[in-house]
């Protein structure tokens, strides 16, 4: 991604403060729980950072309730419009990660129906067990296990989980799954799960037994 180089007018008040909130959302998701100055200052000036980012092309997306923001790409007509370069490269996914994505999605709607915790901690055993239904008969144990872990990394890779750490012995892999997950599966999408789900499905159904799927 481009770093742009901000105005040298310090006649703003608000000129210091998104010197620094721009770039630091320019390289990635801002979460309250791990920089609250960052957020603080974010929540605060989110009128002129959204005005200030639009001109490059992007929108802020903020999330006060679940305490995450992020940029992303204008809409397509908007983008047109703006005549900017594209400085958020979008990203095929897979479809296993895909297909990950929306499990995690559900089971993050499952966890908030039951409200009892703030965090949603998952296994690999889990997770391998959740995606094994969506898989052929007589996948390989340990290769199905193999195979779910490169597709929790990839997932880990794009934010929408995060690998805790464990001590070694500890017992298996957990991942905590994270909220932004929200953002990108919206309740509409999510109602429409199951059909989508039984598609996944018969996909799967459809390619060869034990065959590599990245």
């Amino acid at each position: 991604m481009l770093e742009p180089v901000l105005g040298t007018d310090q006649s703003s008040p608000t000129q210091p403060a998104l010197s620094r909130v721009v770039p630091t959302l320019l390289k990635g998701v801002i979460y309250r729980e791990e920089d609250a100055d960052a957020w603080a200052q974010l929540v605060a000036l989110q009128g002129a950072v959204s005005d200030y980012v639009r001109v490059l092309g992007l929108e802020l997306y903020l999330d006060e309730a679940e305490g995450f923001a992020f940029l992303r790409s204008l809409p397509e007509d908007e983008e047109a419009e703006s005549r900017a370069p594209r400085l958020v490269a979008r990203r095929q996914l897979t479809f296993p990660v895909s297909l990950l994505l929306a499990l995690l999605r559900k089971k993050l709607a499952e966890f908030d129906a039951e409200g009892s915790q703030a965090r949603l901690v998952l296994t690999l055993d889990e997770l391998a067990e959740t995606l094994r239904l969506f898989l052929p008969d007589g996948s390989n144990e340990a290769r199905l296990v193999d195979r779910v872990e490169t597709h929790l990394n990839k997932v880990a890779e794009l934010g929408f989980v995060r690998k805790l750490r464990r001590a070694p012995g500890a017992g298996p892999q957990a991942y905590e799954v994270r909220r932004i997950i929200k953002a990108f599966v919206d309740a509409q999408w999510l109602g429409e799960l199951d059909q989508k789900l039984a598609e996944y499905r018969q996909h799967l159904g459809q390619e060869p037994r034990d065959q590599d799927d990245d």
